[in-house]
């Protein structure tokens, strides 16, 4: 038989209340019956019941977090830097997936998640189905993406701030010299493709640039940027480009080298997240490094504060990346 909380207090000579406040880490005990009770559990090997604790406390000590299950590498980054910052502050992982973000999906997920015990949400990398996010939910969200409505309970924001940050790439180009930039686009249905393209936007607007035609959207992946990058490579007048992610500038670099076209001294190629391959490829790739560890632990900041009724931020924080410059940049070739 598993030793029970009954079995602790019998031990230690004190109440099953006791134990129960001693267990979870309540005030209002002495140290000597404090030592007692852990005394008592060392001997027993107690192991607390996970939902005894939940139902004495009002809390389970999880966290759900809901992705899309990408297996791209910012979506991924994020999940491993959320589960981290969790495990930080004592609060267990639960994960959500679903398979194309939509309202539907991600009530689903929500739903699950509730039924198996949670505290709060993280909705990482939302998309858009063209409605706003509502959801109904009893327990907190933040989003790291748009804002979401919720019936029940309270939400924010943490995100980077995707628009500064492809902004900060594109004027790098046009400080070069470049006189405009092409962007190759991610997907038109995540929200941080579409920041991308505002910052983009925003660059060229500031300079006294009129917006060319985007290339070809893609999908996050190397074969995307690619076939984007050979259309772009049989126009002699591109000369700088700023992919949306680095998997798509890997694609464009190659793209480029096989139509004849030299990077950097004849098209320049920035990305974004800076991957672990950024540094290494041929030529290193100047790219947007993404901060994800202080994403997560910010994210996870704010949601332990609502969960805890702890005063948090009343602005959506958004946090600034950095851009790395490296060997796949140069001035505007002359002509």
């Amino acid at each position: 038989m598993p030793t029970t909380m009954t079995d602790v207090a019998r031990a230690a000579g004190v109440s099953q209340k006791t134990v129960s406040r001693v267990v979870n880490g309540e005030q209002y005990v002495s140290a000597e019956i404090r030592e007692r009770v852990h005394r008592a559990i060392r001997d027993l090997d107690f192991r607390p019941n996970n939902t005894a604790r939940a139902l004495l406390r009002g809390k389970h000590r999880r966290i759900g977090v809901i992705s899309l299950g990408s297996a791209h590498y910012g979506p991924t980054t994020l999940l491993m830097a959320l589960e981290r910052a969790m495990q930080r502050v004592g609060y267990a992982f639960a994960l959500a997936g679903t398979r194309d973000g939509r309202d539907r999906s991600l009530a689903a997920a929500v739903a699950s998640l509730l039924a198996e015990g949670v505290d709060g949400i993280v909705l990482s990398e939302p998309v858009d189905d063209g409605s706003p996010l509502r959801f109904r939910c009893d327990v907190p969200m933040v989003s790291l993406g748009e804002p979401v409505e919720l019936s029940g309970a309270a939400s924010a924001v943490v995100s980077a701030d995707g628009v500064a940050d492809a902004r900060a790439a594109t004027e790098h180009l046009l400080t070069l010299g470049h006189r405009t930039v092409r962007h190759i686009p991610g997907p038109d249905n995540w929200f941080s493709a579409r920041d991308r393209e505002r910052g983009w936007r925003a660059a060229l607007a500031a300079a006294g640039v009129v917006a060319p035609p985007l290339a070809a959207a893609g999908d996050w992946t190397p074969a995307s940027g690619y076939r984007a990058a050979r259309r772009l490579a049989r126009d002699p007048d591109v000369t700088a480009v700023f992919a949306a992610n680095d998997e798509m500038a890997l694609g464009a670099l190659r793209a480029f080298t096989e139509a004849g076209r030299r990077v950097p001294q004849d098209v320049s190629v920035v990305g974004f997240d800076d991957t672990p391959a950024a540094a290494y490829l041929t030529p290193p790739l100047t790219t947007v490094r993404q901060d994800f560890e202080t994403v997560a632990t910010r994210a996870v900041e704010v949601l332990t504060a609502m969960i805890e009724g702890k005063p948090h931020p009343a602005e959506h924080p958004e946090l600034a990346s950095e851009l790395v410059v490296r060997e796949s940049t140069a001035p505007r070739p002359r002509t």
